[in-house]
């Protein structure tokens, strides 16, 4: 156990300057998109954000499930378990980085927050984009499953996809807590990601 934890924390290190990375990122081009809607007369940038939400959402599916696939199949040759273990840790574990802690993080904020879960309500956005994830996991050669570019890619589209859900359900005026944006978006990132990529995966393997 004790190694394990040890490993666990050595990947949260390792993730964590790809997430301030990408969180830096999403909130800049965030104060970009605000700015640009402030000079074509819109008050607020709800319904752009959502539409954006809705497409860097499945697209951390498609990069959860990959990785989450690929570290699985990795291990254990287990088809049908693979599935599985790919599809519960992009669509639980990613809707806990895109959904779950940002609509914790507005309501610690004291904004009234809309739960939104789009497996719920836009099932068909979301399995595509989780089944080619899968299929991509199984498929991707070993040599390129975790690389810089894979890491920075995922990390990035979660870091949108959380930044724009408590922007579109509730935190329209987002600048004015831009501190504690950053870090609870930091969160929202590090820990499930590092979960769904290696955590879940690895503990879905047998013992033996």
């Amino acid at each position: 156990m004790g190694k394990k934890l040890r490993h666990i924390t050595l990947e949260l290190r390792e993730h964590l300057p790809f997430t301030i990375l990408s969180v830096s990122a999403g909130i800049i081009i965030l104060g970009i998109l605000t700015f640009i809607a402030s000079l074509l007369g819109a008050k607020e940038i709800k319904e752009p954000s959502q539409e954006l939400f809705h497409v860097f959402h499945p697209l951390h599916m498609l990069f959860s499930a990959a990785a989450t696939t690929a570290m699985f199949w990795r291990h254990e040759n287990k088809f049908l378990k693979t599935v599985i273990v790919g599809f519960f840790g992009a669509v639980v574990i990613c809707g806990l980085s895109d959904i779950a802690i940002p609509y914790v993080a507005g309501f610690l904020l004291g904004v009234k927050m809309e739960l939104h879960i789009c497996i719920i309500q836009h099932l068909m956005l979301i399995l595509p984009f989780a089944f080619m994830g899968i299929v991509t996991g199984l498929i991707v050669p070993k040599e390129i499953q975790s690389t810089i570019f894979t890491h920075t890619a995922h990390v990035f589209v979660s870091s949108m996809a959380s930044i724009l859900y408590l922007v579109s359900f509730g935190l329209v005026y987002w600048v004015h807590y831009i501190g504690m944006v950053f870090f609870y978006i930091v969160l929202a990132v590090v820990i499930p990601c590092c979960t769904s990529d290696i955590v879940f995966p690895l503990l879905a393997v047998r013992k033996d």
